[in-house]
């Protein structure tokens, strides 16, 4: 792959990312994403490092392993959950941006997945992005699913596209955080989403673009691992709840319930392992 050009190019039908953004419509859109969610799984769960502890001053890659199409809908809840105030950017294939323009507003930039130009945009646009010096809440993110097309969690070798290694190689600097997803089944009737963030590649100069990818893959490899055993436990002690500060389904519900037992003189007992 030829080495990315040192500037993005940017045109009037492919924007600064940074500067399309806006925060005010991040936040708004979350907050409609954070009801999706609580409607939809019984409850989004994290494991791995306490994300808190990253530093603030190195620019971040949090790349994942991709089961689903919820994936970038979760690392838009995470990345307002657990990072809010250090606003992230990630690729999505052009077709699909123009289809929801909106969600440049959002941070979202787009690449042609056909060809190499596509790879070349994705390493100049991330490039500009992580370059930028950020604000209090620290320097810029990248999210990626980085094995680019759905693939079960469950599958050995972990095989990523060669756009992170890249990466990666060109900027030593940044930050690499492995993040294994999983959705799975327990005692109710909607799904668990349960996260990993496994622990962050140490820095190395000099390394080639193939010795960033066996590095990659074996760390997100080991995170998904690790997050398969703890699913397999169906034990949510292992894991921290993410709060999504609504009331989804089971909070009316179990309210209902108290009130009704409580009045009634009846002992309450939740169904299926829920909190009472």
């Amino acid at each position: 792959m030829p080495p990315a050009p040192r500037s993005p190019g940017f045109t009037a039908a492919r924007q600064d990312p940074i500067a399309a953004r806006s925060e005010p419509l991040f936040r708004l859109f979350t907050f409609y994403l954070r009801l999706l969610a609580s409607r939809r799984f019984t409850a989004i769960r994290l494991s791995g490092i306490d994300t808190a502890s990253l530093p603030r001053d190195r620019p971040l890659i949090i790349y994942g392993n991709h089961p689903s199409w919820w994936d970038p809908v979760l690392y838009l809840l995470l990345a307002d959950r657990r990072f809010r105030g250090r606003p992230g950017f990630g690729p999505m294939e052009e077709a699909a941006l123009g289809r929801y323009n909106f969600f440049r507003r959002l941070g979202i930039f787009g690449i042609d997945k056909t060809g190499s130009g596509g790879a070349r945009r994705f390493l100049s646009v991330a490039r500009h992005v992580l370059g930028h010096p950020g604000g209090p809440a620290g320097r810029l993110m990248i999210w990626v699913t980085a094995e680019g097309n759905f693939t079960d969690p469950r599958v050995r070798p972990v095989r990523l596209r060669p756009g992170i290694a890249h990466l990666a190689a060109l900027l030593p600097e940044a930050m690499l955080v492995p993040l294994a997803i999983e959705y799975v089944f327990w005692n109710e009737r909607r799904p668990e989403l349960l996260v990993r963030f496994g622990t962050p590649l140490a820095p190395a100069t000099g390394l080639r673009p193939a010795d960033w990818t066996v590095r990659l893959e074996a760390a997100l490899g080991e995170t998904m691992d690790r997050l398969s055993v703890d699913a397999q436990a169906r034990d949510p002690e292992k894991f921290e709840r993410l709060p999504l500060g609504v009331l989804g389904f089971h909070g009316p519900r179990a309210a209902w319930r108290r009130l009704t037992r409580r009045r009634s003189g009846r002992p309450l007992v939740a169904p299926h392992g829920e909190d009472a």
